[in-house]
């Protein structure tokens, strides 16, 4: 018998029941659309796409909410029980190792990319769910992680962008005057999940990484100290104590911070349409006059990686091995091309388009996509908060998306290293001056190579 054929067996098998009773549930729909924006307002746009799609191309789907947490055990339960859904919306962790498990029809998708034009995609994007032949998924929206800094301060100072090591530490000698203006607002609280991506980000963009594809790969002690000693310079051009997103952006919002990493979801809090996080630089907590002020980096270098990186994540839309393929290619290329617009007004904050545009008009979606409304309590387009400059510096980013292990095949090994918050903690002895560089990057690869 096959590996093949054991592996069906064993999904019939142990998926019988199961099968049954999901068939029971939606035998009505011609296809299944498995979603995480399980939000009612989401869901309430993903099924007028549902409609809208049906009435052009006749085809029904049902749009089933499931919770992101859920998502991996679903998946698994349902493809045992031969019954996944048609498309899956999934983050990036899942789209090679479904791919390989034979979860995802890696042919339709990589057909839909093809059909809707390759170059169209964001290169970043889509090299993070590269397979052998062509892709797992579809990627469908995404953001960067960005350096956000006081642009009139860093003119006036006839500084440039803040685009590498060597302009943020110019920057920190010329702005930082505490304790009027901060430099930085670094991230140093060690069991926060925002110092782990922070510091990935400024690990990759000096080409840093522990893994390889053949799994833990030693830190080079050269390149890495290069990565401490900036750290370090941030630190200590911070306020002190244990510092986290919330400082760092109350810090910024308030005047008294030149540079912050952080998400581009502080894009519409910045411009005052969010009442729970106002700006306080002026009087008025619904002023757009602070995001006026700022510039945003995505794609930022050290000295031994010139090129730089952006750290990103990005969500897919994978077609199963179970769909009824045609329809479900279908349904994506609708959701990716006439539908869109559609697609990424769901959360438009934090959906930033992969797909730019088409054979028409290479940027049609992106320039959709800017006008399109975000904030909370008060609403308006990027493209009316922002120059056209910063927009394409929000989306280019994608370009260049990178994370630790993804294209080596070991996204899992370093999700692990990432979650064992041991970079943090020696990252942390090393800046407050605890043990050498040396010691610290050995310290670091020791710790490292026991996590399997």
């Amino acid at each position: 018998m096959s590996f093949t054929t054991t592996k069906n067996l064993k999904r019939i098998l142990l998926g019988s029941v199961v099968a049954s009773s999901l068939s029971a549930i939606s035998a009505m729909a011609d296809i299944r659309f498995w979603t995480t924006e399980e939000q009612p307002a989401r869901l309430a746009k993903q099924e007028a796409m549902a409609k809208d799609f049906k009435a052009r191309t006749g085809i029904s789907v049902e749009v089933i909410p499931v919770t992101e947490s859920d998502l991996g055990t679903r998946a698994t339960a349902a493809y045992a029980a031969g019954d996944l859904p048609d498309v899956i919306y999934h983050p990036l962790q899942y789209a090679l190792p479904w791919a390989e498990a034979g979860i995802l029809d890696t042919e339709a998708a990589t057909e839909v990319i093809e059909k809707l034009g390759k170059s169209t995609f964001a290169p970043g994007a889509l090299s993070m769910a590269a397979v052998d032949s062509g892709v797992a998924s579809v990627p469908v929206d995404g953001w960067t992680q960005m350096v956000v800094y006081r642009k009139d301060l860093f003119e006036s100072a006839g500084l440039e962008a803040p685009t590498s090591y060597a302009n943020v530490v110019k920057a920190l000698e010329k702005l930082h005057n505490p304790p009027s203006m901060y430099g930085f607002v670094a991230a140093t609280k060690v069991d926060e999940n925002f110092m782990s991506q922070v510091l990935e980000h400024v690990f990759l963009a000096n080409g840093v990484s522990p893994v390889n594809s053949g799994g833990f790969s030693p830190l080079d002690e050269a390149k890495t100290t290069e990565v401490l000693d900036f750290y370090k310079a941030i630190v200590q051009a911070s306020p002190p104590g244990e510092l986290f997103w919330q400082q760092s952006r109350e810090l910024y919002f308030a005047g008294k911070a030149a540079m912050i990493i952080w998400s581009p979801f502080i894009l519409d809090e910045l411009a005052g349409l969010r009442d729970s996080a106002p700006p306080t630089i002026t009087s008025d907590p619904t002023s757009g006059e602070l995001a006026s002020k700022t510039g945003i980096v995505t794609t930022f270098s050290g000295p031994s990686n010139p090129q730089g990186a952006a750290w990103g994540d990005v969500r897919y839309f994978g077609i199963t091995a179970d769909a009824n393929t045609e329809e479900a290619m279908q349904f994506v290329e609708y959701s990716m091309a006439d539908g869109y617009t559609s697609t990424l007004a769901i959360a438009p904050e934090g959906k930033f388009p992969v797909r730019r545009g088409n054979s028409t008009d290479p940027s049609a979606y992106v320039k959709a996509w800017s006008k399109l409304p975000v904030g909370v309590d008060r609403k308006a387009p990027l493209s009316d908060l922002y120059a056209q400059e910063m927009i394409d510096e929000i989306v280019g980013g994608l370009d260049v998306a990178q994370r630790w292990g993804v294209t080596e095949g070991q996204l899992s090994l370093a999700s692990k290293i990432i979650n064992s918050q041991a970079i943090n903690r020696v990252v942390r002895q090393y800046v407050d001056g605890e043990v050498s560089a040396s010691a610290a990057v050995s310290a670091m690869n020791d710790e490292l190579s026991k996590i399997n």
